[in-house]
């Protein structure tokens, strides 16, 4: 079939286009990008849950393409992250970084969220319009993860415009370019670091390196750029769609501001209901699979929907409609199995706290424009608002 995922509509408001693919077959080929190379889309709950755990199903983009030159001129630091690895690599790299996000670090790091959040809303009109995506969720998540890689306070701005041009959809040139910046920047960074012991993440891998766990220099600077990227764009999408759904359901909105305790328990519904990853990153298959009732072949890529399988009917009876009191737990927002999002705590750390902020110092809080005048951003990947206009009182 034709590409479903690339008009306008779509970046809008995707729901409806996974619910007809869906409902034609919980897993499909479609057709994407320049339609020379056919993917498998998987939409269902089910099927999405197994294919992230599927044994025939790699993330090792640089076999995939050895044989298959894409033309592009991606940096090696951006294309084949720790996020485009198997076992044993892959196991090897997520253990030096999973101490940095365990929930007891994550913890430590409250006082220094609620910090930034309220220095943020401070900044925010008492009675006026704000723009939250501008005024919280970029600064707060961008802030945090730069904090504890070591950034300077005065290259963030410069690393979040690098950042987002990455999931430009769409322009190669824009997003190979940035690749290039921001992995150039990261070695500079690292770099200095060898040389000064700040107490910084981004110090400890220069550390663990020298200490030989052999860290390779690409392998430090990749996960330099997927630790910066990926620990604030998620929990960007992440905060700011789950402000727009209080907004329009007075039910939650009310019930976040009236049992702040619950919101902890709330934000997995959210996280349901519009997840800030719509289609997760790439995979293929390394052998023929099977995926629910579709046979795949062997050497093509396959495409998993979190966006869509957390809206599947079968898995979630209404999921068109938030509610507050279902047990959402199981949402794949976060992805599933080995590959699950390692910055999960740090995410739902800091939404909660600025949630929990927002709501008591703006109870008026309501959106200033239509809900369809609303942009998002042109991205598959991920689920963000390109501005949230509110009225703070």
């Amino acid at each position: 079939m034709s590409d479903p995922l690339s008009c306008p509509e779509f970046f809008q408001n995707p729901y409806p286009f996974y619910d007809e693919l869906r409902t034609a077959a919980p897993v499909q080929p479609v057709t994407t990008g320049s339609g020379d190379r056919p993917s498998y889309l998987v939409t269902g709950y089910a099927e999405a849950k197994a294919a992230f755990t599927h044994p025939g199903l790699s993330k090792d983009t640089s076999r995939f393409f050895a044989s298959r030159p894409s033309g592009r001129n991606l940096h090696p630091a951006v294309a084949h992250t720790m996020l485009a690895t198997d076992p044993p690599e892959h196991t090897r790299l997520r253990r030096l970084v999973t101490k940095a996000f365990t929930s007891g670090a994550v913890t430590r790091l409250h006082p220094y969220i609620q910090h930034i959040v309220d220095r943020l809303l401070d900044a925010l009109p008492s009675d006026g319009e704000a723009d939250l995506v501008a005024g919280l969720t970029i600064p707060l998540p961008v802030t945090v993860i730069c904090q504890l890689l070591g950034v300077p306070e005065a290259d963030r701005a410069q690393v979040r415009t690098w950042s987002n041009d990455l999931f430009a959809a769409g322009q190669p040139q824009r997003i190979d370019a940035a690749s290039h910046a921001v992995a150039g920047y990261m070695a500079d960074l690292i770099e200095a670091k060898r040389h000064a012991s700040d107490g910084s993440l981004l110090h400890d891998l220069v550390t663990v390196r020298e200490e030989g766990e052999q860290l390779s220099e690409d392998e430090l600077v990749s996960l330099a750029v997927l630790l910066l990227v990926a620990g604030h764009e998620t929990t960007t999408n992440f905060i700011g769609n789950a402000v727009l759904t209080l907004l329009q359901h007075a039910d939650l909105r009310d019930r976040a501001r009236t049992e702040p305790g619950r919101i902890r328990s709330l934000l997995d519904e959210l996280l349901r209901y519009d997840s800030p990853v719509g289609i997760a990153t790439f995979r293929y298959t390394t052998q023929p699979i099977s995926l629910g009732q579709t046979d795949i072949p062997a050497g093509v890529p396959v495409l998993i929907s979190p966006g869509a399988a957390n809206r599947d009917p079968s898995r979630y009876p209404t999921p068109d409609s938030p509610d507050p009191d279902r047990d959402a737990r199981a949402h794949l927002a976060f992805g599933y199995g080995i590959h699950r999002c390692l910055g999960a705590p740090l995410a739902l750390a800091e939404a909660e706290i600025a949630l929990r902020a927002l709501l008591a110092r703006f109870p008026g809080l309501r959106l200033a424009v239509a809900p369809e005048e609303l942009r998002w951003r042109r991205t598959r990947l991920m689920r963000g608002l390109e501005s949230l206009p509110v009225f703070t009182r």
